[in-house]
């Protein structure tokens, strides 16, 4: 499974709004924050709270964030398949121009 002191989750649903557990029992990292911030300045609906194994096929898209991994779409956990969908692909180029632009400073 994933190791969560170093990635963080986040699932799209239907609706296009993304979803990401609640950060009581990992780093709150900078990666995670950057990513919830650009979600909201798009007007996307982040939803930070427990999610329950149960719910993963409900999802509709999946990504992990971290320092290294920045933002990389997931395409299966178990037996649930995830689509790189376009709010995804949309958040790694803002994600990726930020950054970007820091380290060009």
């Amino acid at each position: 499974m994933f190791d969560f002191s170093i990635f963080n989750l986040f699932f799209k649903d239907k609706n296009n709004e993304i979803h990401t557990p609640i950060p009581d029992s990992f780093l709150d990292g900078i990666t995670r924050r950057t990513v919830i911030e650009i979600a909201k300045s798009k007007n996307i609906k982040v939803n930070e709270r427990k999610i329950s194994p149960d719910e993963l096929s409900s999802f509709v898209g999946c990504f992990l964030t971290g320092t290294a991994a920045e933002i990389t779409p997931v395409s299966k956990i178990l037996e649930n398949n995830y689509k790189v969908c376009n709010l995804i692909l949309d958040l790694s180029d803002s994600y990726d121009k930020i950054v970007r632009k820091k380290k060009a400073a």
